[in-house]
C-alpha cells in the first residue's frame, strides 16, 4: 500500500488526562464564545422525553462553543443542534450532555466530546459530499444520529452487544431510520456494503485495520484516532486503487479498538 504522509498541527502536552475522559481532545485551546448571532440555525429540533430536559438552550450553547472552537461546517453544526445529546447518555447524566467532555455510557466505554464528534464527521465532508458512510464504534448511538442528519445513508457497527441495544432502541424512539447498525467486529468492517464514501472510526487501535482502508472508495476519506499511549487523529484519503494519502491531526484519548464480538 503506498502511502503518502502529511502531518498539521502542533504537538500538545498529556497534563489532565485520565481514563474517564475518552474519547477527547487533548489540551484543546480555549477560544473566546462568539456572539449568539453567529450560531448556526438548524431545523427544528427532535424530542425526547429523557427528564422532560428542555434542551434547546444548552444545545445552542454547545453549539456556538463548537464554532468557537473551529468547526465551521453549517451542515454538521445544524446536525448538532438537532440532535438531543442528553438522550444518548443516562438520566443522571443528563444535565452534562451538553458539557464540553465526553461522559461514560457503560462497559468501559464513553459518548464522545462534542468537539470529536463534529470535528471527525466534518473531517470527512469535502466538496462533494459523501453518500455512503460507515461508522466503526456505535456506542450509545450519538455521533450516527448526528451522522444521519448530514449523510444520505450511514452504517453503524458496534461489538459490544448491550452497547448496539441501547444505541438501536435510542435511535428507534427518534425515528432516525436512515441508520442501519449492524452487532459486529468493526475492525472487519462491513464488505458486503462497501465501498464507502467516508468511515468513521471512534476507537482507535495501534494501527488503522487494513479492511478498512480497502473498504474506502477511491475518493474516500477515512477519519481515526491512531496509537497506544499517544494518539492522534488521522485522515486518510484513497487517491488510487492501491494509494492511499495520510494526514495526522490532533492529540486525542480514545477507547481502544478491539476485535470480536461481546454478548
Amino acid at each position: 500500500m503506498a502511502v503518502k504522509d502529511t502531518r498539521t498541527g502542533a504537538g500538545r502536552g498529556l497534563q489532565g488526562i485520565t481514563a474517564s475522559n475518552s474519547n477527547t481532545r487533548i489540551s484543546a485551546t480555549r477560544i473566546p464564545s462568539r456572539s449568539a448571532s453567529q450560531t448556526a440555525t438548524a431545523t427544528a429540533p427532535l424530542t425526547s422525553d429523557n427528564l422532560g430536559l428542555n434542551s434547546e438552550r444548552p444545545r445552542a450553547a454547545m453549539v456556538q462553543r463548537l464554532q468557537a472552537q473551529g468547526i465551521s461546517n453549517d451542515l454538521v453544526l445544524a446536525a448538532m443542534q438537532t440532535i438531543p445529546r442528553h438522550a444518548f447518555v443516562d438520566e443522571a447524566l443528563a444535565s452534562r450532555a451538553y458539557d464540553d467532555a465526553s461522559l461514560p455510557i457503560g462497559h468501559g466505554q464513553t459518548i464522545s466530546q462534542p468537539w470529536v464528534v463534529a470535528r471527525m464527521i466534518a473531517s470527512v465532508c469535502g466538496a462533494t459530499m459523501p453518500t455512503r458512510v460507515l461508522e466503526v464504534g456505535t456506542g450509545c448511538g450519538y455521533q450516527a444520529a448526528v451522522m444521519a442528519q448530514v449523510f444520505q445513508q450511514v452504517h453503524s457497527i458496534e461489538r459490544i452487544r448491550a452497547l448496539y441495544d441501547m444505541a438501536k432502541e435510542r435511535l428507534r424512539a427518534l425515528r432516525l431510520t436512515k441508520v442501519r447498525l449492524v452487532h459486529g467486529d468493526g475492525m472487519l468492517g462491513l464488505p458486503s456494503v462497501a465501498p464507502f464514501d467516508a468511515i468513521v472510526v471512534a476507537a482507535a487501535g495501534i494501527r488503522i485495520p487494513q479492511a478498512l482502508f480497502m473498504q474506502l472508495s477511491v475518493g474516500g476519506v477515512l477519519i481515526a484516532p491512531e496509537g497506544s499511549g499517544a494518539q492522534r487523529l488521522v485522515r486518510v484519503t484513497r487517491t488510487g486503487a492501491s494509494s492511499w494519502n495520510r494526514q495526522e491531526l490532533e492529540e486525542v484519548r480514545f477507547v481502544p479498538l478491539k476485535s470480536g464480538l461481546q454478548v
